[in-house]
């Protein structure tokens, strides 16, 4: 302990703030962890929600829990029935045949979200996006690119405990592994897994730095690492550090997709743009030495938008001149929920009951499940299997 009449040196002040700030995060984890120290979904869903999640009637779904085909949900003390939960939604989708997933011929989509500016929503995008295609039915692998490690910490990892450095991506781009396999968690939400991060991963820029010099096709690396587990999903989300490293490049590299997050802010607004202007001079620094990564779409997302500000709505109104149809047309809007749950190291999607109002919620995940049903179908655009289905709904 630090006292008012001692002249502690720098390192010991730090190391008092950081003692400080790790016990108030442990207390935050105990909070929300299940008492086993494993985080639990503990959101259900209704026989409404999930008939029409898992494409088939009420009806057809009692039939066959009648059947026997699929078993009911637990009688609650009132003698109703209980909710569903996400594991059943998937034995429903595998017994009518109503899974999503790509054909096999289809490329599976590698999505980085990306820009060098923190703070921009772009961890809880991200993440909103893997459970928003896992309550889909989609099979989704998340790979956390960055030493903060918030993303492993909403997945129900605590990085500081429990994952070291050679459960990271790490020793694979270190060439001390030769498959990103050995990374791979599951995860408490189904249909998604985990490549961890922690803050172990920090000094991989550096060691990487020193390997890359002269020999730039290690930044292909990583590229390599995810072709080589993608065939197991249909989805990969890449979530790198807020910087233009060389972890950022090879996440540019891997991807095959790009949503760029931006708040509608000047100062957000000048770092995105030099956001670009970095990325195309390190693309075409590639480009010539045969390096090109070829995206499927490129997108800005606008995130955090506060329509109450008036600085704000003109600075979108600028960005939507600007982007045209790259801008994705629904905003993430700054949300009470949204903020409430990252508190407690959660996703607005995997809340049982709303943390504000029933009615702050239901307008939060309109904006949510509206962001990235866009996201989800340019992705299933640009699988040839999807096509006729889309053309169906005027969707192609």
């Amino acid at each position: 302990m630090i006292f008012k009449n001692e002249k502690p040196s720098g390192l010991e002040s730090i190391a008092f703030l950081r003692q400080r700030a790790d016990d108030v995060l442990a207390a935050l984890r105990d909070d929300v962890f299940a008492p086993d120290g494993v985080k639990t979904l503990r959101r259900l869903w209704s026989i409404s929600e999930t008939a029409e999640l898992v494409g088939r009637s009420q009806q057809s779904i009692r039939l066959a829990e009648a059947e026997g085909k699929l078993p009911a949900p637990e009688r609650l003390d009132s003698g109703r029935r209980g909710g569903y939960s996400l594991e059943a939604i998937n034995r429903m989708r595998d017994h009518f045949g109503t899974r999503p997933w790509r054909a096999a011929s289809d490329e599976p989509v590698i999505l980085s979200f990306s820009n060098f500016k923190g703070g921009v929503g772009k961890s809880s995008l991200a993440c909103h996006c893997a459970q928003y295609f896992a309550i889909l039915g989609y099979r989704v692998l998340v790979v956390d690119l960055d030493s903060q490690a918030s993303t492993t910490t909403v997945f129900g990892f605590n990085p500081d405990l429990q994952i070291a450095q050679k459960d990271t991506i790490a020793p694979y781009l270190l060439g001390q592994q030769h498959s990103l396999h050995y990374a791979i968690r599951s995860t408490y939400w189904p249909g998604i897994d985990l490549i961890p991060s922690a803050l172990h991963f920090y000094g991989t820029e550096y060691e990487l730095a020193a390997q890359v010099s002269g020999n730039l096709e290690l930044l292909e690396t990583l590229r390599a690492g995810i072709d080589g587990v993608a065939g197991d999903y249909d989805l990969i989300i890449l979530d790198p550090p807020p910087a233009l490293g060389l972890v950022s490049i090879s996440a540019l590299v891997a991807a095959n997709a790009l949503v760029i997050p931006v708040p509608p802010a000047n100062i957000d607004f000048a770092s995105t743009a030099h956001f670009l202007g970095m990325v195309i001079d390190t693309l075409s620094t590639l480009r010539g030495q045969g390096l090109e990564p070829h995206y499927k779409f490129v997108r800005v997302a606008l995130s955090k938008f506060d329509e109450r500000k008036s600085t704000q709505t003109a600075i979108v109104e600028m960005m939507r001149q600007v982007f045209g149809d790259y801008l994705l047309s629904t905003p993430v809007k700054d949300s009470a929920e949204i903020d409430n749950a990252s508190a407690r190291f959660e996703t607005v999607y995997e809340q049982p009951v709303a943390l504000t109002s029933r009615e702050v919620k239901r307008r939060c995940l309109a904006y949510l499940n509206g962001i990235n049903r866009e996201i989800e179908i340019l992705i299933r655009r640009s699988w040839p299997s999807h096509h006729e289905a889309l053309r169906k709904i005027g969707l192609m």
